[in-house]
């Protein structure tokens, strides 16, 4: 054979064989594309924070950012004390306390909600009326002048009879009032509670696509979250999966899932003392919701602990770890973002978080740095693990756990790099590598 022939291989099927069956299949690449789009590749926050309608104010954010500093002041005023309360290694204990500390100080909350539901109760209308009016007003004002946390929005009342009408007009009042203050900022959230059948769901879209036409928006403007917190919200009567049907019935606009740890327990008869994060109900759940969630788009975020670090040091500490246990558990499960109910929680939130990011870091940056350059390690990886091991570095830089800088000496990859892996397109993993 002469140089630069090319021997021939034989095959057996025609060509027209592979052009039928793509045709027979093209339904099925259409449908993988519109279900299944993929990570949007935006940040997640850590935690969401419900403050109720009442006591929202100006002033909220850096009120939970000084409250969770006093804390640290009262009962871990140093490295060392914070390391020993929590059991973080010596190696981690400077850089964790530093970091959480000048976290509370810049951005103590990620994604704050206005509650007009559990934890605002009952009001008169007029009463409801202006505090979601005021809601709109303050959280327009935050975007404005530079105060406001990544994400911010309000919880609204359910989709059931009794409070159908009130949670409409609520969300009315507090949507309009963000349009005639500057328009809907890009970290709009929007809390559905109580969801039980994908038909609310569906009418959470009918309302959101009213309220764009009403305003002359773009279709498909705002999006939501979905809180699970009945036992149907997981199993439907006839035996399937509810909330993949209700991340259907969302239309593309449902970006999270919430897990609602005590109504959920309560619904499936969880004793009051039982009803935690960690218990096997709570397992099952949050697993059917990952999975259902899975290549959607639509986030999964973990629920709350109501043990809160009040009182004196030995309690204060005692919290602390639990809710410590629980934020790194749910880290370990894939839940990157959980419900804080108290300021004292922050602190150990965050170091739950950058504890996690940073004790990885060093090998997931040098897997990843492996794999871009083809160099052989003690660990074969796929492009799906290269998918996993960026992703993991891009939530530790959002979150503040690590740095631009050392991220990119440690792998020789800029973000839009790790973007690049962390987000392939359907069918080609190995774009990013080519």
């Amino acid at each position: 054979m002469g140089q630069g022939q090319q021997e021939t291989v034989a095959t057996s099927l025609a060509g027209a064989v592979g052009e039928e069956i793509s045709a027979s299949l093209a339904p099925v690449d259409a449908e993988l594309e519109r279900r299944y789009p993929g990570d949007p590749g935006t940040r997640q926050p850590v935690h969401t924070v419900y403050v109720p309608g009442d006591a929202f104010a100006a002033d909220t954010l850096r009120t939970w950012g000084d409250q969770a500093l006093a804390a640290l002041d009262e009962h871990a005023p140093d490295a060392a004390s914070f390391a020993a309360v929590l059991g973080l290694p010596d190696d981690l204990a400077e850089p964790v306390y530093t970091r959480v500390r000048a976290k509370l100080e810049r951005e103590p909350v990620e994604d704050l909600r206005v509650d007009f539901e559990d934890g605002y109760g009952p009001r008169p209308d007029a009463e409801e009326d202006e505090a979601a009016a005021r809601a709109a007003r303050l959280i327009a004002g935050a975007y404005a002048d530079g105060t406001a946390a990544p994400y911010m929005g309000i919880r609204m009342k359910c989709m059931e009879a009794p409070v159908r009408d009130r949670g409409i007009r609520t969300l009315d009042v507090f949507l309009t009032g963000l349009t005639e203050h500057g328009g809907l900022p890009d970290g709009l959230v929007l809390t559905l509670p109580k969801v039980t059948y994908p038909e609310q769901v569906t009418a959470m879209v009918r309302l959101l696509e009213a309220f764009e036409k009403a305003r002359g928006l773009e279709p498909g403007r705002i999006g939501f979250e979905i809180q699970i917190e009945t036992s149907q919200a997981i199993l439907a009567a006839d035996g399937t999966a509810t909330v993949a049907r209700m991340i259907q019935a969302a239309e593309g606009r449902a970006t999270g899932l919430h897990y609602g740890t005590f109504d959920y327990s309560a619904c499936l008869g969880v004793s009051a003392a039982h009803q935690a994060s960690d218990h096997p109900a709570a397992d099952h759940a949050k697993a059917v919701m990952q999975v259902a969630a899975a290549g959607t788009g639509v986030r999964v975020s973990d629920g709350s602990t109501n043990v809160l670090p009040v009182g004196p040091a030995a309690q204060v500490h005692d919290a602390w770890r639990l809710h410590y246990g629980l934020t790194r558990r749910a880290l370990a499960r894939a839940y990157y973002q959980g419900w804080d109910m108290h300021p004292g929680h922050l602190p150990t939130r965050y170091a739950a978080v950058f504890a996690f990011y940073r004790e990885g870091f060093a090998q997931a940056a040098a897997r990843l740095a492996r794999y871009a350059s083809r160099t052989a390690g003690d660990v074969m990886d796929e492009p799906a693990t290269a998918k996993a091991l960026s992703g993991y570095l891009l939530r530790g830089l959002d979150c503040g756990a690590l740095d631009t800088a050392e991220v990119t000496e440690a792998t020789g990859l800029t973000r839009t790099e790790l973007e690049g892996f962390a987000a392939p397109r359907r069918g080609d993993l190995t774009a990013s590598t080519k």
